[in-house]
C-alpha cells in the first residue's frame, strides 16, 4: 500500500524518514488494525480510530494539500489491500464466494476513513477561515480607533502595533488606504475580489470598506480605471448612497471614515442626494468639510469677527458681507475688481468699500482678521444661514 500509494499519488511522493512518511506509514498500519478489529468485533468502539483520522485530516489542510490527494491515497489502498485480501482468501483454500463480501467490506471500511479524514479536513478549513475573519474583522475595528480623548492631533494607531494583526488577517499594510462609508440599503455589497483586497466591517447601518489606495498627489481619479478596486466599488455600488474618504497611511485610516461620513452628513443635512452608483470624494472637498466639522465654533468666530455689521438693517447688513467677502478673494483688493465680481459698478463698490473702512478701520489691514473673517463668512455660506 505505502509503496502503491507514492508511486501513484503525486503529492505523497515523499521520503518515508519524514513527518509526512510517518504520517502515511502510521495510517495505513492503523487502517489495518482496524480492519482486523473490525472482522472479529464489528460492534467495538472505534471512536479512536476515528478522531486519528479527522487529525489526518487536518494536517492535510495545514499542510496546504487538498482533499483531492487522501481520497486518492485511501482509493489506491483500497485496491491493493482488496487484491491481496483475495490472494490470501486463495492460498487459505477459503471459499471464493467470501471474495466479493470482503471486497465490499474494505470499500465500505476504507470510504468511512476517507470520509471522516475529509472531515476533518473541512472542519479545520472552516476553523482557519473562522480565525481568519475574525482576525480581519480587528484589523478593520483597529484601523478606524480614533485617537484617544485629548490626543486630537495623535494617530489613532502606530504602523509597529498593527503589523502583527495584518499578519494574523492575512492583509499586507499598504503605504495607503481609504475608506469607503456605504450608508444601509440592504444586502452585503458584492465587490469582486473584495474578500481578499478590501477589509469589511459593520457600523450600525452603515457598512465600511477599507481599500488599499495609493496617496494623494495624483487625484482620486487618477488613481481609479485598470479594473481597480474604485471601478470595481462604482459598478457594485447600483445607486446605493456612499462617500470615499481621502487615501492616508494607516495611522489616519479613522480619519478618512471621518471625512466620508462628514461628506455624506453634508448632502443628507442639504437634502440632496447621490446620484446613482456613482461616489461623493470627499478629498475634493476638504476645506468644506472641516469647516463644517467646526461650525459652532464657526458661529461663535462669526459673532466676533462680523460684529460691526450686525447693529447694520439686514438689507444693508447682507450687501456689506458680501462686500466684504469678494476684498477677501479678491487679487488686488480693487474697487473694480470687487465690482466685476458682484456684478455691481465700479462706484458702488468703491461706497461699501468706504463703508466697510470705516465699520472695519485698521482691521481690514491685519491678516489675523481678514483670515478669519473669510472663514467666518464661508462657514456662514456652507450652513446656508443668513448674513449678519
Amino acid at each position: 500500500m505505502i509503496e502503491a500509494i507514492r508511486v501513484e499519488v503525486a503529492p505523497y511522493r515523499r521520503p518515508l524518514d519524514s513527518a509526512f512518511g510517518r504520517d502515511l506509514v502510521e495510517a495505513i498500519r492503523r487502517a489495518l488494525h482496524q480492519f482486523a478489529e473490525l472482522v472479529e468485533h464489528p460492534d467495538s468502539p472505534q471512536d479512536h480510530h476515528l478522531r486519528h483520522f479527522r487529525e489526518l485530516g487536518r494536517v492535510e489542510y495545514r499542510s496546504g494539500r487538498t482533499t483531492d490527494g487522501i481520497q486518492a491515497a485511501f482509493r489506491v489502498g483500497a485496491r491493493v489491500g482488496s487484491r491481496r485480501y483475495a490472494e490470501v482468501l486463495q492460498a487459505a483454500a477459503l471459499p471464493a464466494e467470501l471474495v466479493l463480501p470482503l471486497h465490499e467490506a474494505v470499500l465500505i471500511h476504507i470510504n468511512a476513513l476517507s470520509n471522516e479524514a475529509v472531515a476533518g479536513f473541512r472542519a479545520e478549513r472552516l476553523r482557519s477561515e473562522g480565525e481568519l475573519k475574525r482576525a480581519r474583522r480587528t484589523l478593520a475595528e483597529r484601523l478606524l480607533e480614533p485617537p484617544a480623548p485629548g490626543a486630537a492631533h495623535a494617530p489613532g494607531v502606530d504602523r509597529q502595533s498593527l503589523e502583527p494583526l495584518a499578519e494574523r488577517a492575512g492583509w499586507p499594510l499598504p503605504r495607503t488606504l481609504a475608506c469607503l462609508l456605504v450608508r444601509s440599503g440592504g444586502g452585503r455589497l458584492a465587490v469582486p475580489g473584495a474578500d481578499a483586497e478590501l477589509l469589511t466591517v459593520q457600523r450600525g447601518n452603515d457598512l465600511v470598506l477599507i481599500v488599499p489606495l495609493p496617496g494623494p498627489g495624483a487625484g482620486v481619479e487618477a488613481r481609479a480605471g485598470s479594473g481597480g478596486p474604485l471601478d470595481r466599488i462604482r459598478a457594485a455600488l447600483r445607486g446605493r448612497t456612499a462617500a470615499l474618504g481621502p487615501a492616508v497611511v494607516p495611522d489616519d485610516a479613522w480619519l478618512s471614515l471621518q471625512c466620508a461620513r462628514a461628506a455624506l452628513d453634508r448632502r443628507a443635512g442639504a437634502g440632496a442626494g447621490v446620484p446613482g452608483g456613482d461616489l461623493v470624494l470627499a478629498e475634493e472637498e476638504l476645506a468644506e468639510l472641516h469647516l463644517l466639522r467646526a461650525a459652532p465654533v464657526g458661529r461663535l468666530l462669526a459673532a466676533r469677527v462680523l460684529a460691526p455689521l450686525a447693529e447694520l438693517p439686514r438689507g444693508r447688513a447682507d450687501r456689506l458681507a458680501e462686500t466684504l467677502e469678494a476684498l477677501l478673494t479678491s487679487w488686488g483688493r480693487t474697487a473694480p475688481e470687487v465690482a466685476r465680481v458682484l456684478g455691481i459698478h465700479p462706484q458702488t463698490a468703491r461706497r461699501r468699500l468706504h463703508r466697510l473702512d470705516a465699520l472695519l478701520g485698521d482691521r481690514l489691514a491685519d491678516p489675523a482678521f481678514r483670515f478669519e473673517a473669510l472663514l467666518a463668512l464661508r462657514t456662514r455660506s456652507l450652513l446656508g444661514e443668513p448674513r449678519p
